[in-house]
């Protein structure tokens, strides 16, 4: 089987801040920078609406690139419940777009996602945000930081789909 090129978007959840970063393997396995952003919503609209955006917004960066995978940061540890709760919910709008355009969703924890960027599960945001440069052969470490997470989430999963596709 001749390998392909392949989308692939990572999305960090949150309701403020939802970060995103489309990336493309190459035949080659070679990586690259699509798009990066991030999807800001308002404290001062009711939650509900909040949502709504993040629904909407991420909807048309997948319409826009039909990412073959879509991989999501885990909520694996947090200290406010209010906000570990606010946060599932960002999760849930977007694992539902996925699920809606029928793209599968790999869930990742935040030491997948350290070590297959810096190769240490415990490497600092600096270091990570570093490696996602590096790696993506960026000129300027992303900004905001949400959206540097969510390209290293992206490339953990690209790096994944590349030794799954190996094993076939």
């Amino acid at each position: 089987m001749k390998p392909h090129a392949s989308i692939i978007l990572g999305i960090d959840p949150g309701i403020a801040d939802t970060g995103y970063g489309v990336v493309c393997r190459s035949e080659r396995n070679q990586l690259s920078c699509l798009l990066y952003g991030s999807i800001k919503t308002s404290a001062k609209i009711e939650v509900g609406e909040r949502l709504d955006i993040i629904y909407r917004e991420l909807t048309k960066i997948i319409k826009k690139f039909r990412p073959e995978l879509i991989a999501v940061e885990k909520l694996f540890f947090c200290n406010n419940a209010k906000t570990a709760m606010i946060v599932g919910q960002a999760r849930g709008v977007i694992i539902l777009a996925a699920h809606q355009q029928k793209i599968p969703v790999s869930e990742l924890t935040p030491l997948q996602i350290k070590q297959a960027v810096s190769s240490y599960g415990a490497a600092s945001k600096l270091q990570v945000q570093r490696m996602v440069k590096l790696i993506l052969s960026l000129k300027e470490i992303p900004k905001p930081d949400d959206a540097a997470d969510a390209l290293a989430a992206a490339i953990c999963a690209a790096n994944s789909i590349k030794y799954a596709a190996k094993t076939f």
